[in-house]
Parts: structure tokens; sequence; C-alpha cells
């Protein structure tokens, strides 16, 4: 279950617009969401792990923000975890970006937080995502009538997994283990370029913000 103390509450009279630009003033992410940045930051729990921006993960990333409004759903960790479970059991359609990020997030959530991870997983089997959804008009939409559309209630008691919900669950995480690791992987020799890129993108915000 949500917990109100986990979730993040936008009311639903706002526009979707209006919502995620108050969800990116209050998650530090720029007047853009930090999509024009060349690398973010995948945590690893506490640690940063720096990953390029390429186009297609700014492409998935723009519904993956709407979610976050929607579902309330935190950037820390384990919003980043349960969110990835909630969009896999509603489904990333031809997002691959959006597949491959997923799954390892949803990966770590079993090591850490498997109930809340399952939870989350078995709610988005009872919604859908924005993926593939037209991205502008959304954005004039309220958040009301986005959650009516998707089936995604503000919040919510516990869900019962169903042996259909777990037939689907076991290689989802199956998946999820072999893409994080072949993740890891790839994007471990890039990690030292990233520590730099990321220490110079946070000296010049600090010389900006001096001015």
């Amino acid at each position: 279950m949500v917990s109100l103390e986990q979730q993040v509450s936008y009311a639903p009279e706002l526009t979707m617009r209006e919502a995620r630009t108050r969800y990116f003033s209050e998650n530090g992410f720029g007047d853009d969401g930090g999509y024009g940045d060349a690398w973010v930051d995948f945590k690893l729990g506490p640690v940063p792990f720096p990953i390029p921006n390429t186009p297609a993960r700014v492409k998935a990333v723009r519904y993956h923000d709407l979610h976050h409004v929607l579902t309330g759903y935190r950037t820390n960790f384990p919003g980043e975890v349960e969110i990835s479970a909630w969009e896999l059991g509603a489904g990333c359609k031809k997002y691959f970006a959006a597949w491959q990020l997923n799954l390892g997030g949803m990966a770590a959530g079993l090591l850490f937080m498997p109930r809340r991870t399952l939870q989350a997983f078995v709610r988005g089997r009872r919604s859908d995502t924005l993926y593939g959804n037209e991205f502008e008009p959304l954005l004039e939409q309220t958040v009301a009538q986005v959650r009516g559309a998707m089936h995604v209630p503000a919040s919510e008691p516990p869900l019962r997994a169903s042996a259909a919900d777990w037939a689907l669950f076991v290689p989802t995480l199956i998946a999820g283990w072999i893409v994080g690791l072949l993740s890891l992987a790839v994007f471990l020799p890039l990690l030292p370029f990233g520590l730099v890129t990321n220490f110079l993108r946070a000296r010049s915000r600090r010389l900006s913000a001096a001015r």
C-alpha cells in the first residue's frame, strides 16, 4: 500500500502542466526537468550513478515524470522503485528506454522493499500508462481528468495479487535482473566521465546562482 507519508499529492484541479512545474521545482530538476542535460543521475540507493541522457530516454522520461504526478510516487529510491514496478505492470509499450530502466529498478526493489515493489506492480496492472499518447494535449488536461482516463486513483487500499499478476511478475523480475546486470556492465566504464560531468555541471550552477 502507498501510505500518505510516502505519497506526494497534487490537487486534482491543477492542469498537468501546472502539476509538472511544481514537480520539477520540488525535486530541483530545473525549469526543463533536466531534459537538456548531457548526463543524468540514476541513484543506486544513496549513490548517484551517472548515465547518458539519450534522446530515447528524454522521450520516455517526459511521460515518466507525468506518471510520478499521477501516482504520487516520490523521486527517492523507494519511489523510483515503485514507479518502475508500476510502469512495468501498466505497460511501457514501444518505449525501449522505459523498459530498460524500469526492469533494472524493479529488480533492485526486490532486494530492499519486495512487498512495496509487488504492490506497485499490481497497482500498475490495474492502470494504464501515458506512453504512446500525444504528449502536449496531456499537459492541458487536469490531474483528475488524466487520472480518470488512465484508471489511476489518487490512493487506494492494498491490492491482492492474482495468479495472473504473479504469472507476469516473476518473468518480469527475471528479465529485470538480466537487463540490470547488462546495463551495469555497459555503464560502469562511463562512470568516471559522468562524475566529471556532474562536478562541472554543479560548479556551473553554483556560479550562475552567485551572479
